[in-house]
C-alpha cells in the first residue's frame, strides 16, 4: 500500500518530533518552618552518574543581590555541590543561577532541546537536591534515573527538615 505524499510527510514529521521529546519534570517543595529567624535556603539541583560523578547542573538558586557579592560566601554551605562543580564556577552563571525561592512548590522542566539533558549519554544517573540556609541546617536528597527513559519514570522523595517533597517525573 502506498500513502499519498502529504500523510507520508506528516507521518515523517510526527515521528521525528516524538523521537527527541524526552523531559525531565521536577518539583522541588520548600517547607514551611517554624523557626525564630527564617532566611530563604541555598538549592543546588544537578544531575550525577551512578558512581557520584558530577554530570550537569541544572539549578542553583542563591542570593546574588546582596551588596558586594556577599551572597556568593554562602555557597560553600552547599558542601557536596561546591566540592563537585561550585568551586570551578564564577557567578552569577549564565542559564542556571537564579534568586531563592519562597516557601512553596516549585516547577522546573528540561526537555531534550535543553542543553543540560541533550549531551548526556545513555545511563543510570541520579538527580541530587541540595539545600542549606544560614542559621539552618542542611539537607540532600538522590533520586535515580534512567537516560534516555524508554518508560516514563516518577521519582519521589521526602525530605525531613529542610527539604520538603522533591518529585521527579522523567518523561520518554
Amino acid at each position: 500500500m502506498r500513502l499519498p505524499g502529504k500523510i507520508t510527510l506528516l507521518a515523517l514529521l510526527l515521528g521525528s518530533a516524538y523521537a527527541g521529546a524526552e523531559e525531565l519534570a521536577l518539583e522541588v517543595e520548600i517547607p514551611a518552618l517554624n523557626v525564630a529567624e527564617y532566611h530563604r535556603p541555598y538549592v543546588a539541583i544537578w544531575v550525577e552518574d551512578s558512581k557520584g560523578r558530577h554530570q550537569q547542573n541544572l539549578s542553583l538558586w542563591y542570593d546574588h543581590d546582596m551588596r558586594d557579592d556577599e551572597g556568593q560566601k554562602w555557597l560553600k554551605d552547599l558542601r557536596l555541590w561546591w566540592r563537585r562543580s561550585g568551586r570551578q564556577l564564577e557567578f552569577p552563571v549564565d542559564g542556571f543561577s537564579a534568586a531563592t525561592r519562597p516557601v512553596g512548590t516549585h516547577e522546573l522542566v528540561f526537555d531534550s532541546n535543553s542543553s543540560v539533558i541533550r549531551d548526556l549519554p545513555a545511563g543510570d544517573y541520579r538527580l541530587v537536591v541540595e539545600a542549606a540556609r544560614e542559621v539552618g541546617g542542611r539537607e540532600l536528597l538522590r533520586l535515580p534515573f534512567q537516560w534516555p527513559p524508554e518508560k516514563r519514570q516518577e521519582i519521589v522523595q521526602q525530605g525531613s527538615n529542610e527539604l520538603g517533597r522533591i518529585q521527579l517525573v522523567v518523561k520518554p
